[in-house]
């Protein structure tokens, strides 16, 4: 009974450790140590939910800002992390989302055979995230969708009509999301709409931090920044 205690106090001692780091994740040895902290705690425990998501969540930040050589592994080891919480908690949506982030990801930075292999799988895990909990994190399946119906050729599914409308519906949940706000920025930059497109890009830069993304808006201020001064408004 005592080496049960132990092991249960040593987990929780783990995972606010893990989430301390992660928060921390901008200084990116912080962001491999909560990384590290999760998979040993899904190895010490393989019914560990919480630990499964997380390590996805993690592996999709170090793949998207690790050295070149290390990012592909990364996102394929949060897809494998998502899709072990989705076999332990299939109606929750953590998993099906990293899932779909980390295979976004992939099919963005590694050329057209990952993009074909992916694109599919992306779109259903998204589609389940927003039937089992639409508002999940702020909407971010919406904001993933549209980004979807953005990236992906019109043969094949994309659509800038859907992309707005999933976008539009993400700010619902956080008017002030930069990441929503930057990627309509782009879509409108693609239609033409470039004074629309300035307005999205100075309401990133606007907005204000949210504390539990700070990083991540941080990231797409510089991004707006760097790119409003290549859009001129329209004469």
């Amino acid at each position: 009974m005592s080496s049960c205690i132990l092991l249960f106090y040593i987990c929780v001692i783990s995972a606010q450790s893990a989430d301390s780091l992660y928060r921390d994740r901008a200084h990116l040895p912080s962001a491999r140590q909560a990384a590290e902290l999760w998979q040993a705690e899904l190895e010490r425990n393989p019914r560990a939910f919480d630990a499964a998501w997380k390590l996805a969540r993690a592996d999709y930040w170090l793949g998207g800002h690790a050295p070149e050589k290390e990012r592909r592994a990364f996102f394929e080891s949060g897809i494998e992390a998502g899709r072990k919480a989705v076999a332990l908690e299939p109606n929750r949506p953590e998993g099906h989302f990293w899932i779909a982030a980390n295979m976004g990801a992939l099919a963005e930075s590694f050329g057209l055979r990952a993009g074909i292999k992916y694109r599919k799988p992306i779109r259903e895990e998204l589609e389940t995230v927003l039937h089992l909990e639409p508002t999940f994190q702020q909407r971010s399946a919406d904001r993933a969708l549209g980004r979807w119906y953005y990236k992906v050729p019109r043969l094949f599914g994309g659509n800038y009509k859907l992309a707005e409308e999933h976008l539009r519906a993400s700010l619902k949940a956080n008017p002030h999301s930069t990441v929503s706000h930057f990627f309509l920025a782009e879509l409108f930059i693609e239609e033409g709409r470039k004074d629309e497109a300035r307005a999205e890009l100075l309401k990133v830069i606007d907005s204000p931090l949210d504390p539990e993304w700070a990083p991540e808006d941080l990231e797409y201020k510089s991004k707006a920044r760097s790119l409003l001064v290549r859009v001129k408004p329209a004469s």
